[in-house]
């Protein structure tokens, strides 16, 4: 179950601390993790729950006496100064109701990332634009890469440093640096998280800036446009 809510996760709170609210869903997106990994291994220990899911061990400590003072953890001792972590009743009910929110939330930012990239393929298709690269491989590249399949427009390749030499979809992931060579009208920035690192990198390259859509940024269709 990790894997589909780190998926929400990165889709849904990429600007997670614009404000309180969202910081708020942040909280209850990490005592969710807390949860389903307590759900599954009663044998953790806090130093384990913080290399397993990315979070700074402080933190791990504070959603603990947190959730444990909620009621939806209990603790007990064990030798060696060690302690085993439950999950109450009102602790399942608590995480099955998280687990049904993200993935709402998850579900409806979904249906929009698949309009707005088919109004961009399409406005490119109209353009005139034939060849286009992907930069940046997470969840938003394989929406994006669903959506360019419904226009009669090439993907010439895909790069990310990160991931180079992995597959997607059938493309061998290449490196930033061959992006100049694949001859393509221009490159889409498919990372919402990474924009501005992997723009910098394109660059640095020689892409021209106004050969690059970034998902990240206003007025991207512009470029389009002109």
């Amino acid at each position: 179950m990790n894997k589909i809510l780190d998926c929400a996760f990165r889709v849904c709170y990429v600007q997670i601390m614009n404000n309180d609210k969202k910081e708020h869903e942040f909280d209850g997106y990490r005592s969710l993790l807390v949860l389903d990994e307590i759900s599954r291994n009663q044998d953790l220990t806090q130093r384990d729950l913080s290399k397993n899911l990315g979070i700074a061990l402080g933190l791990i400590n504070s959603y603990i006496k947190n959730l444990v003072g909620k009621g939806y953890v209990t603790v007990s001792s064990i030798p060696k100064k060690r302690y085993k972590y439950y999950l109450t009743p009102q602790g399942f009910s608590e995480k099955t109701r998280l687990t049904y929110e993200h993935l709402r939330n998850f579900t409806n930012l979904y249906r929009v990332a698949r309009k707005d990239f088919r109004h961009l393929f399409s406005d490119m298709e109209r353009s005139g634009i034939r060849k286009v690269a992907f930069c940046g491989v997470d969840e938003i590249a394989e929406i994006a890469y669903m959506s360019l399949r419904e226009v009669n427009i090439e993907l010439a390749g895909v790069a990310d440093d990160a991931k180079k030499d992995g597959d997607f979809f059938g493309y061998r992931v290449l490196p930033v640096s061959a992006v100049p060579s694949l001859g393509t009208e221009l490159v889409i920035i498919t990372s919402f998280q990474r924009g501005e690192k992997l723009r910098a990198a394109l660059m640095g390259q020689g892409v021209k800036e106004e050969e690059i859509c970034d998902i990240s940024r206003g007025g991207w269709l512009k470029k389009i446009e002109a």
